[in-house]
């Protein structure tokens, strides 16, 4: 029943976290590496033009908080208080795990310095190394859609411990695609691949993102892997192993 799946699949669509990298290098390495590093990082590029856009960011998402009544820290000020205000709000945010736009691109820049200085690799799963080889000697693209920013994705499968992937991927898809547990991400996904959404296969680790998939017309499975967060009951394929699809 996979095998035919497959066969009839033209595109490859891969969650990250849990997926193809185990959650625990997000969140014991890629974000404690962030927290260490945000103030340097906003020190050091206060001034260039990119730190003017995310600020802007952070400020409109800071304003649209405040507004909800979220306990956000407080924001004053300019210049070096503006970016002690975004230090603060940028740790707030991760500390609630919050799917923002503008703090995944800031990681994505601070992360991109550590894969740069060789600080960061990033471990993927013997498994998809196999299968990226086999599906691109198929003919059968990839893509990524993840949280983290299209900068962030790119390094992580530049710099991971099986080399460079990223000849492998054809699409990087994050959250200004849009949300990644809403059937509309996946339906601008399927239009921006050229691809009927029937014609590609989502994997993931979680539940919400894959009924999202399937709602927009998307061949689903989920991948399970040692570490990775309980789900609730689903009638999704379940894989432990990449090759399971071959």
């Amino acid at each position: 029943m996979l095998r035919s799946v497959v066969r009839g699949t033209r595109v490859i669509l891969l969650d990250i976290e849990g997926t193809t990298t185990p959650i625990a290098f997000v969140t014991e390495t890629l974000v404690p590496y962030a927290r260490r590093h945000l103030g340097s990082y906003l020190e050091r590029h206060g001034d260039s033009p990119q730190y003017a856009g995310l600020l802007e960011a952070f400020r409109r998402e800071h304003a649209a908080d405040t507004q909800a009544r979220r306990p956000v820290p407080p924001w004053s000020g300019d210049g070096v208080t503006a970016r002690a205000s975004l230090e603060r709000y940028a740790e707030w945010l991760m500390d609630h795990d919050r799917k923002s736009t503008a703090l995944k691109e800031l990681q994505g820049h601070v992360w991109e310095e550590g894969y740069e200085r060789g600080e960061l690799i990033a471990p993927i799963y013997a498994d998809v190394v196999d299968a990226f080889e086999r599906w691109h000697s198929a003919g059968r693209p990839i893509g990524i859609f993840s949280s983290g920013s299209v900068l962030a994705q790119r390094w992580l499968f530049r710099r991971s411990t099986a080399g460079d992937l990223t000849p492998y991927v054809r699409w990087y898809f994050d959250t200004r695609t849009g949300p990644k547990q809403e059937s509309t991400s996946y339906e601008r996904i399927a239009h921006e691949t050229g691809h009927d959404p029937a014609s590609v296969l989502f994997i993931s680790d979680v539940v919400a993102e894959l009924d999202a998939a399937r709602a927009a017309g998307m061949e689903t499975t989920m991948c399970v892997r040692a570490g990775n967060r309980p789900q609730p009951d689903h009638d999704h394929r379940v894989v432990a192993d990449f090759a399971e699809l071959s």
